[in-house]
């Protein structure tokens, strides 16, 4: 432990300052030295009666509560020693800044001091949230409006922010280059993602950001203050305020709207045992989306009606940066499997992420970006769709003519049909109706026409013989 130093270190964050103390604490044996930087945090305390608990959902860094008497009790400190080598991609002068806005908005604790291999801040009192309880609709829409507030927080005065995404991907990448084999023999192709058994070369994995980027870049996805690392272990859930915190900003930074919730929507299948039939579905998605954009709009001003159009643009928004966030965290897991001294299957992780996805991939590309591609897709769906029911509905008229009379009753039963073809996005214009029937009727019209020339025909013809 090297000889202590106590200087304040300026925080861009929030315009405050944060102690420094210039101290290593070891990981192995860590007491010793949290105990001389309580010191200086809580000169209160005596040394006998200090309780620490470590806490062992993390999966990078190690965390440890100090406390005197309860560790739900105000007072509370937790120091964070920072996982082996996570400096070479982890940012902690923007960890630092991300903890003072947290906490300036009243969204995250208070950082205490900052240590030359860790922090400490303020205990969130409550329970780091269960896996089961993100299934739960009082749950995951505490979740969604606590997003949604944190989305609204705007940037200070100055040049506009840039998505974090992709400067922290290609980091990752470059990282991941030299650790993994680029083989010609390894799998190259991705349209078998079932069959994916082994980390993809450098060069497929390159490839694959780059038609992530060029994708995802076409979405209009709106650049937020994001947490970018929503698992259920970073949700701290006071069940007698009712209430939901996150914690932990490692990662947190300016990023795309989007994003932030896929990212969060793929962690319902879990960390320790990855099992993705517990991905939420449509349903849950789109609840939690309406919660979601209802506190956004709420904190950013606007008026708060939510309409469906705008939970389905937002719904394909996440589908499509779901992808992005299983690409991010492989690439992460494959880094932390060469460096990290935590006991964990980091391999086993990267593996599960990459192939869901590669799974999803072809599908959630296929989604349709724009609301006017959406709403191209829809109509041609729909003309299909009518036009299959007027085949089934009338009958050719080169057939048996009188049959003609029996068609046009059986007609009127199709228009109610028609409407349910109609996707659920345009389902409160119309115009559309209204152009709907009158595609049916014309239908209708013309076939009775021919009928009528048809029958005219005939009765000339008869005439003429007689």
């Amino acid at each position: 432990m090297t000889p202590e130093l106590i200087h304040p270190c300026r925080s861009a964050g929030a315009g405050n300052e944060v102690l420094y103390v210039d101290i290593y604490i070891d990981e192995h044996e860590p007491r010793r030295g949290i105990l001389d930087l309580l010191s200086r945090l809580r000169p209160h305390w005596k040394e006998q009666n200090i309780q620490m608990k470590t806490f062992t959902e993390g999966i990078t860094n190690q965390l440890i509560g100090c406390y005197v008497g309860s560790v739900q009790e105000p007072g509370c400190v937790l120091v964070r020693l920072y996982g082996r080598m996570t400096e070479l991609y982890v940012n902690r002068d923007r960890e630092m800044e991300m903890f003072q806005v947290f906490h300036a908005h009243g969204c995250g604790p208070q950082i205490f001091c900052s240590f030359q291999n860790g922090i400490c801040y303020e205990f969130v009192r409550g329970t780091v949230l269960d896996d089961k309880l993100l299934q739960q609709p009082s749950i995951y829409r505490l979740i969604a409006a606590e997003m949604g507030r944190i989305h609204s927080i705007q940037p200070k005065c100055g040049p506009p922010v840039e998505p974090l995404l992709w400067t922290k991907m290609f980091h990752f990448l470059t990282l991941v280059q030299g650790k993994i084999n680029s083989s010609s023999t390894e799998q190259q192709c991705t349209e078998s993602p079932v069959a994916l058994r082994e980390v993809p070369s450098f060069e497929t994995l390159s490839a694959e950001m780059e038609s992530l980027k060029k994708h995802l870049s076409r979405i209009d996805s709106p650049v937020v203050l994001c947490h970018n690392d929503l698992l259920t272990k970073n949700i701290i859930y006071n069940h007698k305020e009712g209430m939901v915190k996150f914690i932990d900003y490692e990662y947190a930074d300016y990023n795309y709207q989007a994003f932030d919730i896929g990212n969060h929507f793929n962690e319902f299948a879990g960390v320790n045992d990855v099992n993705y039939s517990l991905y939420p579905g449509q349903e849950l998605q789109r609840d939690w989306l309406l919660a979601y954009l209802e506190s956004y709009k709420h904190s950013t001003g606007r008026e708060v009606a939510v309409t469906e159009a705008e939970v389905t643009q937002l719904y394909i928004q996440v589908c499509k940066f779901s992808l992005a966030s299983n690409f991010f965290w492989g690439l992460w897991a494959i880094l932390q499997s060469h460096y990290s001294s935590i006991d964990f299957d980091f391999q086993r992780y990267a593996m599960a992420r990459l192939t869901f996805y590669f799974e999803k991939k072809e599908e959630y590309f296929g989604l349709p970006v724009s609301e006017r591609e959406a709403r191209g897709a829809a109509l041609s769906g729909m003309r299909c769709s009518v036009t299959t029911l007027w085949s089934r509905c009338v009958p050719r008229w080169s057939r048996c003519v009188p049959r003609c009379s029996k068609c046009v009753p059986r007609c009127y039963k199709c228009v109610p049909r028609c409407y349910k073809y109609v996707p659920s996005i345009f389902s409160d214009c119309d115009l559309l109706k209204v152009l709907l029937l009158h595609f049916c009727w014309i239908s209708h019209y013309r076939t009775i026409s021919r009928c009528n020339s048809r029958l005219n025909t005939a009765a000339a013809y008869r005439s003429s013989k007689r």
